[in-house]
């Protein structure tokens, strides 16, 4: 049996760009995603915090360094720039891999930049 857990995420990420005229994904700082772990072209969850709508996509890479969160195509009637978000990755695990998996959270600034790890976190 496979159990769904969290792989990673971007906790409130700031929306830089709302892009309609995009075939549809979400553009994220090639930075942040290296940290959350999350690949180019993994399936995402992204959860609006400023409007409550939800919605699943796939990551493409952005320029690194440049803190872009774009959402684009059909998804950007559904968030726009300066909407705080939730981004994540979930993976499929054994029973036997439950035990030592531990997800990747990354906690986000209004820029987003990597706020650094508290202590005994």
């Amino acid at each position: 049996m496979i159990f769904t857990f969290l792989k990673a995420k971007l906790h409130r990420a700031t929306v830089t760009e709302a892009n309609l005229d995009y075939e549809g994904s979400v553009t994220i700082d090639r930075d942040l995603l290296d940290a959350a772990g999350i690949l180019i072209n993994e399936r995402v969850e992204v959860y609006d915090i400023s409007n409550g709508n939800r919605f699943s996509t796939y990551a493409i890479e952005g320029a690194r360094g440049s803190g872009v969160i774009c959402i684009n195509g059909a998804a950007a009637h559904l968030c726009k720039p300066d909407d705080l978000v939730i981004i994540c990755a979930y993976v499929g695990l054994s029973e036997q891999e439950i035990q030592s998996h531990r997800p990747r959270v990354v906690l986000l600034d209004q820029f987003n930049r990597i706020k650094p790890e508290l202590p005994n976190s």
